[in-house]
């Protein structure tokens, strides 16, 4: 009997997660939509390396970004947005480049 009631709660999960997985409401697929575009944000902190060279302070990495922020709303931030942009084009272009040649291999 024990094993039956067990079976049955681990179906229940699995419906009921399920279900979570696949629900159209707005705000569930809004939050989930944000979710997904922080999860990416903090891969590009990840993929830029800043993680290891700050050795994962967060009070460290805030700082940077406010600093970055504060560097955006200057005079110049026009060209420095152009720059930080032309550095990440050019870094993911060569990292699409490197696992092509590598699926080429």
């Amino acid at each position: 009997m024990a094993k039956a009631q067990i079976r049955l709660a681990q179906a229940t999960h699995r419906v009921e997660a399920a279900a979570r997985r696949t629900d159209t409401r707005g705000w569930v697929v809004a939050r989930r939509t944000r979710t997904r575009h922080l999860i990416e944000l903090g891969g590009l902190v990840q993929k830029a390396g800043l993680v290891d060279l700050t050795d994962d302070d967060r009070a460290t990495l805030y700082g940077a970004m406010l600093d970055l922020a504060a560097r955006v709303q200057s005079d110049d931030a026009g060209n420095v947005l152009a720059l930080w942009k032309r550095r990440g084009k050019r870094a993911f272009d060569a990292e699409a480049d490197a696992h092509d040649e590598r699926g080429a291999s």
